[in-house]
């Protein structure tokens, strides 16, 4: 499973020299027949053209053993319809990484440059939180973790109620043992209570998920910490007894697509709102890559095609919007990058900046399909501390 450690591992590389980085996505498709020679030719085709690019960049030498192996790889992944694969492997320095995905990918591909390749691990990852997964009712409790589409379950909770002896005469005590009863349901909700709160300290989630019968749900929120309230995405209907795995996942999923495509449409339009008014926002790639610059920036947004011409100088590594031959921050040459994302995504990845991709926002579009919301302005933090000190 990937981790964010490997993500951040893979953000940090950069091949140098005669070098190369080799990216690979293999996304699996409904065969045509039961050869499945159809995946097989993609692939070779795939690197008969990367083996093309790589010459013209005179690095054919060291991509063509990474990609003999990347071919080999592929031609063992035919028929496979369950997981997407990703490969990243740099042979000059050593380099290979392979890992299993969801088959989400948007299609089999394989890139050459001096980074990995990230957009679609950024694209299936950027605004992916660890997630927890609690299933409860009145006497269990069930939990989970749920990364990407793995979901492993952890040690769970049950509380016996206590034997129901009599009534008593004319169901004289039954009032007594309803009440005892709910008394153990509220023990049982505020124990799975409890052990949230103890796994949210302890960094075992970031957001919650909780599926409980609608008719328990008040009930069990109640007890809820405000702490752990703040992290649940959603609830969904569940009946301990009957839900799957599957079906577990399926609906902590849908739980959190709903959260993640929300969240995105409130960001965008707070980020262009305080864009508007001077303040925690900004839009455009040169405002944006000078926030980046800063460590200013908390969550960048993208237009789901966004591309851009920029350079990156080859000392500090400074981006510039304006394509010039030397840096403006060291003097050293510059080089050119085709598209900006290709140094901007692994910047995001290295600094754990939330990452949201935008579809379909004609206000969006407007401004230039580039936004970000920051955490400060560094101009107006050194203006205040001025008037202050005046």
């Amino acid at each position: 499973m990937m981790t964010r450690e490997d993500i951040r591992e893979l953000a940090s590389f950069q091949a140098e020299g005669e070098a190369c980085a080799v990216s690979f996505y293999f996304q699996p498709s409904t065969p045509q027949d039961r050869s499945h020679k159809a995946e097989s030719i993609l692939a070779k085709d795939l690197v008969k053209r990367a083996l093309s690019e790589a010459e013209k960049m005179g690095k054919n030498g060291c991509v063509r053993q990474d990609l003999d192996r990347i071919l080999a790889l592929a031609e063992n992944l035919r028929g496979n319809q369950a997981r997407a694969k990703a490969v990243f492997a740099s042979g000059k320095n050593h380099f290979w990484r392979e890992f299993d995905l969801p088959a989400k990918l948007p299609a089999t591909q394989i890139v050459l440059n001096r980074r990995f390749f990230l957009k679609p691990l950024a694209t299936l990852l950027g605004a992916y939180p660890k997630l927890g997964v609690a299933l409860v009712d009145r006497q269990r409790a069930r939990f989970f973790d749920l990364r990407l589409d793995e979901l492993k379950e952890r040690e769970g909770m049950f509380r016996s109620l206590p034997r129901n002896r009599s009534d008593g005469y004319a169901g004289y005590n039954a009032g007594h043992t309803e009440r005892r009863v709910s008394n153990e349901y509220m023990q049982h909700y505020k124990a799975v209570a409890e052990r949230l709160k103890e796994e949210l300290e302890h960094g075992l989630y970031d957001r919650l998920v909780i599926g409980c019968h609608d008719t328990n749900w008040s009930e069990f929120e109640a007890h809820l910490l405000p702490q752990v309230k703040q992290r649940v995405l959603g609830h969904f209907p569940a009946d301990l007894a009957a839900l799957s795995p599957e079906q577990t996942r399926e609906n902590a999923d849908r739980v959190l697509r709903d959260w993640q495509e929300g969240r995105c449409r409130s960001l965008v339009r707070d980020t262009l709102n305080l864009a508007r008014g001077n303040s925690r926002g900004v839009t455009g790639l040169r405002r944006v890559l000078r926030a980046l610059q800063m460590g200013e920036v908390q969550t960048l947004l993208l237009g789901e095609n966004y591309t851009a011409h920029a350079v990156e100088c080859t000392g500090c590594g400074l981006l510039d919007s304006h394509v010039v031959p030397f840096c403006a921050g060291c003097g050293r040459a510059t080089r050119e990058l085709e598209n900006v994302c290709e140094a901007m995504i692994p910047v995001a990845i290295k600094r754990d900046i939330e990452l949201f991709y935008v579809k379909g926002d004609p206000e969006f579009d407007h401004v230039g399909n580039i936004a970000a919301l920051l955490r400060f302005r560094a101009d107006q933090t050194r203006a205040s501390q001025l008037a202050a000190a005046s």
